[in-house]
């Protein structure tokens, strides 16, 4: 399922590769299911115009393999790994802004497993940036959204070993740096005490 209320903006494609000139103001999840079964037609790929919110967001979760985060606000991520440990889902976040980009794999599965608030509390003031007003550099979004890609296929395939902690991708100096996340004890959302 793909969930998105937006519409396709003149500023999207440089950055968001599914859509063209001609998809400028339609509904970014039907031109992305048009773009996906003009690629490969046995793809399934189910729509939704709004935003996946309270019962509907914990009811799509569950009935899921795996998530892959790609919003752009941090309500969203949070209200995402709520749902996830809530089901215990694997979540794949990744994120973009100027040239920095993250990811990060939490296979909720696992009890040991830490969540994104483990990571960025919800009750943690931070700074709101958006690509729309802050900009991203365009081919950051692709390598981003490569490797969550490979991470949700090798959690779906049990193949190989899915990132365990925090990458981190400076992409002005072409740097990588991966930081351990461990599961945090008086975590809110994850934690059994929390």
């Amino acid at each position: 399922m793909l969930a998105d209320p937006d519409k396709v903006d003149l500023t999207n494609l440089q950055r968001q590769i599914l859509y063209r000139t001609d998809s400028v103001g339609a509904p970014k999840v039907e031109q992305a299911k048009k773009a996906l079964g003009a690629l490969n037609p046995e793809v399934q790929v189910i729509p939704l115009v709004s935003r996946l919110e309270g019962e509907l967001l914990s009811k799509t979760i569950s009935g899921v393999d795996v998530v892959l985060d790609c919003s752009d606000n941090f309500a969203t991520r949070h209200a995402v790994n709520r749902a996830c440990v809530k089901h215990r889902k694997p979540l794949v976040a990744g994120a973009a802004i100027r040239f920095d980009a993250q990811l990060m794999v939490f296979d909720l599965s696992k009890p040991t497993s830490p969540c994104y608030s483990c990571v960025f509390p919800e009750d943690a003031e931070v700074e709101e940036v958006q690509c729309s007003t802050m900009g991203v550099f365009a081919p950051l979004t692709g390598v981003i959204g490569a490797l969550q890609a490979m991470e949700a296929i090798k959690l779906v395939a049990g193949a190989g070993q899915p990132l365990d902690g925090l990458l981190v991708f400076d992409s002005k100096n072409t740097e990588w740096r991966k930081m351990r996340v461990k599961k945090d004890p008086a975590c809110r959302i994850c934690s059994a005490d929390g």
